[in-house]
C-alpha cells in the first residue's frame, strides 16, 4: 500500500478513500500522489474485498492541478537522449496520466470523486473518467491550462468534451472559464451537490449502497455504457440481449427474484 504523506490510502467497509493532504501546495498534485493513485487503483482492481475507490481532499482545494515544479509524466527519463528528442521523451512521460485514467475507466468496480473543494487542471481532468462526482456548494472547476499557452492535454479536453459535450468544453477548456457547482450539476460534470457539513457522510452514504449491489451486475453494466457511447443502436441492443442472457443465468439474479417471489 502506497505510503505518500501527501495522498494517504484507508479502507473501511469494502470502500478504499485516497485524500489529497497537501493543503499548504493547494493539493498540487506531485509524481508522489500520482503513484498513489495508481496503487488506489490497482488494489480496486484486485482486491475482491474492496468494492468502490473514493478520491477526496482536505482544505479549499480538491486540486490546484499538477504541480508544475515537477515533471509531468512519472516515467523518469534519459538525459542523454532528452535533449535530441524532447518531443517523444515528454510524450512517453506524459503518457502515464493518460495510463492512469485509462485504468480507471477500465476497472470494473465505481469510482467516486468527492469534490470537497475547487478542482483545476487534473482534478477536472480526471472526471471524465470516473463514475460518480459530488462536490460541496462552495466548489468551482475550471481547465486554467490555455491560460499557461498549452490544452489540457491529460482528459481535459478530449474526456471533458465526452463528459459535457462540445459548447461547455469550448467555454471550460477552450476559453479557461470556471463554472460552479450549481452550472456543474446542471451540465452533467458532477451528480449531485450535498451540503459542506454532512458531504462526506452524504459520499459514503452512496458508496454503502453501490457495496450493496452485485459486483457482477455493476461491473457489466459499467462495461456496456462505457461501450454504448462508441456503437451504434443495432448493435446495442445485440450487445443488451448477451449481456442480460449472462445475468439472468448467474446465481445473483435467482437470489434477488426470490425476494420478489
Amino acid at each position: 500500500m502506497s505510503d505518500c504523506e501527501h495522498a494517504p490510502i484507508t479502507e473501511a467497509d469494502g470502500i478504499l478513500t485516497l485524500t489529497f493532504t497537501r493543503e499548504e501546495k493547494l493539493n498540487a498534485i506531485t509524481p508522489e500522489m500520482t503513484e498513489a493513485l495508481w496503487d488506489a487503483v490497482r488494489q480496486l482492481e484486485m482486491r475482491d474485498d474492496i468494492r468502490c475507490l473514493v478520491i477526496t481532499g482536505t482544505g479549499r482545494y480538491f486540486t490546484a492541478g499538477m504541480d508544475l515544479s515537477t515533471h509531468v509524466g512519472s516515467s523518469p527519463g534519459n538525459p542523454e537522449t532528452e535533449h535530441q528528442h524532447p518531443g517523444w521523451n515528454f510524450r512517453r512521460d506524459y503518457r502515464s496520466h493518460h495510463l492512469l485514467y485509462d485504468e480507471m475507466e477500465a476497472v470494473e468496480k465505481p469510482i467516486v470523486l468527492a469534490y470537497q473543494g475547487t478542482a483545476l487542471g487534473a482534478g477536472v481532468e480526471m472526471a471524465g473518467s470516473t463514475d460518480f462526482r459530488f462536490c460541496t456548494p462552495e466548489v468551482e472547476f475550471g481547465v486554467p491550462e490555455v491560460k499557461l499557452g498549452v490544452m489540457a492535454g491529460s482528459g481535459g479536453t478530449s474526456r471533458l468534451t465526452r463528459l459535457v459535450g462540445p459548447s461547455w468544453a469550448k467555454y471550460i477548456a477552450m476559453a479557461g472559464m470556471r463554472v460552479n457547482a450549481e452550472r456543474a450539476l446542471s451540465i452533467g460534470l458532477v451528480h449531485d451537490i450535498f451540503p459542506a457539513e454532512t458531504f462526506l457522510d452524504d459520499v459514503y452514504a452512496f458508496c454503502r449502497r453501490l457495496t450493496g449491489l452485485s459486483a457482477e451486475v455493476l461491473g457489466v453494466t459499467k462495461l456496456a455504457i462505457d461501450m454504448y457511447a462508441e456503437m451504434d443502436r443495432t448493435a446495442q441492443r445485440h450487445v443488451d440481449r448477451l449481456l442480460v442472457t449472462g445475468l439472468v443465468q448467474s446465481g445473483d439474479f435467482d437470489q434477488a427474484r426470490e425476494k420478489f417471489s
